[in-house]
């Protein structure tokens, strides 16, 4: 551990609030339909879109119509990006396919529409050797900007049933699309698009170069469109890179300024919301608090992180390879760029794992078992620490109105969250959509484990089936139920077949097994917030009184925190012995 290294932590941590307030300030006027200063240049272009799509903006939806039009939107979406990707070879007309990449199997194809379209950006693909700048611009980065923007419509509509006054419009989802793509998306990108530019992020159409090397070994070096794609990548938290080691990437991440900017860029939206939210229920104290909830699990969940790496593992101490600093200090420094060392490392891991970003500019496979335990107990609070653009907010207000109605009982108050009362319809429904996620991670992880065609995905060559190999199968299906994307890399979905095992059948467990997980993991808790957000936009607003619970101070906080935690731990605990608690302990390097 080193100064420099705390010092990065903790500016991080004010310049991201210094962002967040202003940011989610405005991202309320957006969502009131105010005026904002964007307004002059981009009102025109927002009419057009809605005569286009014949959308009458002041036509509010309850929440069934609301979550009708979020299904067919996205199912299109689903059947356009998944044509992309099936037919790459034929587009190769456009100039845009130099390397002649072939089109994806539809087991690929399958997983990764899926991936891209619930904001998760699962890759069992290398992005540089598989798709063509086509898919990349026009499929992914595309999808990036509209599977982002659907979170956020969401956790709008969620706050519009929570700060309502007795009527069922939770406005209009094409609108909220709209709103969010034209004045929050596409200017925040330009900006980090712009910041990325000047630090070395390429943006091109080049084919790929060739040459050789000073020892004649023939090289290719990858090209193509990143800046722009590396923005809405980080903004959006969707985190697929275009390049297979992602933010490891000196064409992605090329600087230790530009790996702080990416750490803000995945961060800045989900901290603004909370804001926004504070703001549009008319009380800035009720964002702070959940604010400051986030913000103390995270600050916790760093601390451990980099303490961990900066101390190495037990296995790397009894082997003699506790890595050391020039300046004495020791740690581990496995898997990690030099460029940015364990603190920034550290650091982007759990801002990548807080979130449903899953960008990764260090192996996650190769922190120590207490390191790579953190990645798992975020994942596993599914998406509360500020969480994805949108999911983040509505996820931990489910738990906020679970710890209202646990509170109420406790106390012998009325379960009451702003002025509205928490009744045994509305908390059935948050159970259930609290429910939803961990049931699809466990229950994938079980068929996975269980069955001849899910083991063949672990490295068995390296791995072996221990602590590290379930870890990296449990991993890879808690971050797709989360949305997340992160990855233990020792789990495969192109699994070459060879003698002995069921190469081909695994390939295609891993893939649709993943897929679905993904698509149940994120749509189905959308309709159960939607149902909620109808069932409190329906509700009379009752005048506060001496019986009613604070949800605006350091108690209640405490309170959030503790129902976030014995969830999460309930949960996942006994996984999390089978894995990561279990290889943190042994002295073997590889179990």
């Amino acid at each position: 551990m080193t100064v420099d290294g705390w010092l990065t932590i903790v500016l991080f941590i004010v310049v991201l609030t210094a962002l967040a307030v202003p940011l989610g300030g405005y991202m309320a006027a957006v969502y009131s339909d105010e005026r904002t200063w964007l307004d002059p240049l981009l009102g025109g272009p927002e009419r057009l879109i809605y005569r286009a799509l014949g959308v009458d903006r002041e036509r509010g939806q309850d929440w069934k119509s609301y979550a009708k039009s979020l299904i067919i939107f996205s199912l299109v979406g689903w059947l356009l990006l998944y044509l992309i990707l099936r037919t790459q070879t034929v587009w190769g007309f456009s100039g845009l396919n130099p390397e002649g990449f072939h089109s994806m199997p539809a087991n690929v194809a399958f997983n990764t529409t899926s991936s891209f379209l619930t904001n998760t950006n699962w890759q069992y693909y290398g992005g540089e050797t598989t798709l063509s700048y086509f898919s990349q611009m026009v499929g992914l980065a595309v999808e990036n900007f509209v599977s982002a923007a659907v979170g956020i419509s969401v956790a709008v509509a969620l706050i519009r049933g929570i700060a309502g006054r007795s009527g069922r419009s939770l406005g209009n989802f094409y609108v909220d699309v709209t709103r969010t793509l034209l004045y929050v998306f596409i200017p925040l990108a330009l900006i980090v698009a712009i910041l990325l530019l000047s630090q070395g992020v390429i943006d091109n159409f080049r084919a790929y170069v060739s040459f050789k090397g000073i020892t004649g070994v023939s090289q290719t070096i990858a090209m193509g469109p990143v800046a722009l794609q590396e923005a809405i990548k980080l903004l959006g938290t969707n985190g697929g890179g275009f390049f297979n080691t992602n933010s490891a990437h000196p064409f992605e991440n090329p600087t230790a300024f530009s790996n702080f900017v990416e750490m803000l860029a995945v961060l800045v939206i989900p901290a603004g919301l909370v804001f926004t939210y504070g703001k549009m229920v008319g009380s800035r104290r009720q964002g702070l608090s959940i604010y400051s909830a986030m913000m103390m699990m995270f600050l916790g969940a760093v601390v451990v992180v980099y303490i961990a790496e900066a101390h190495g593992s037990p296995a790397q101490h009894a082997a003699g390879l506790h890595t050391a600093y020039v300046n004495g200090a020791g740690g581990n420094l496995e898997g990690k760029e030099q460029r940015f060392g364990i603190a920034s490392s550290a650091l982007f891991n759990v801002v990548t794992t807080v979130t449903s970003c899953g960008a990764v500019n260090s192996a996650l496979e190769s922190f120590t078992g207490l390191g790579g335990a953190i990645p798992f107990a975020d994942l596993s609070v599914s998406e509360v620490i500020f969480g994805g653009v949108g999911t983040g907010l509505y996820s931990i207000l489910l738990y906020v109105l679970l710890a209202v109605f646990i509170g109420g009982l406790m106390v012998g108050r009325t379960p009451e969250y702003i002025g509205k009362k928490i009744e045994a319809r509305e908390i059935k429904l948050v159970v259930i959509g609290l429910l939803v996620t961990p049931l699809a991670a466990l229950v994938s992880t079980a068929l996975a484990v269980s069955s001849r065609a899910g083991r063949v995905s672990i490295d068995t060559a390296v791995t072996g089936h221990g602590p590290q190999g379930f870890s990296e199968t449990f991993y890879a299906y808690l971050s797709q139920a989360n949305n997340n994307g992160s990855a233990f890399a020792g789990y495969s979905g192109l699994v070459q077949p060879r003698a002995g095992n069921l190469g081909a059948h695994g390939i295609g467990l891993a893939d649709y097994l993943g897929g679905f997980t993904m698509l149940a993991a994120r749509y189905i808790p959308i309709l159960f917030v939607l149902a909620i957000a109808g069932s409190l936009a329906a509700k009379r607003v009752a005048p506060t009184g001496l019986g009613t619970m604070r949800t605006d101070n350091g108690t209640f906080v405490v309170l959030l925190i503790g129902v976030i935690t014995v969830v999460g731990a309930l949960t996942f605990f006994p996984a999390l012995l089978l894995g990561p608690v279990v290889q943190g302990l042994t002295g073997h390097l590889y179990p």
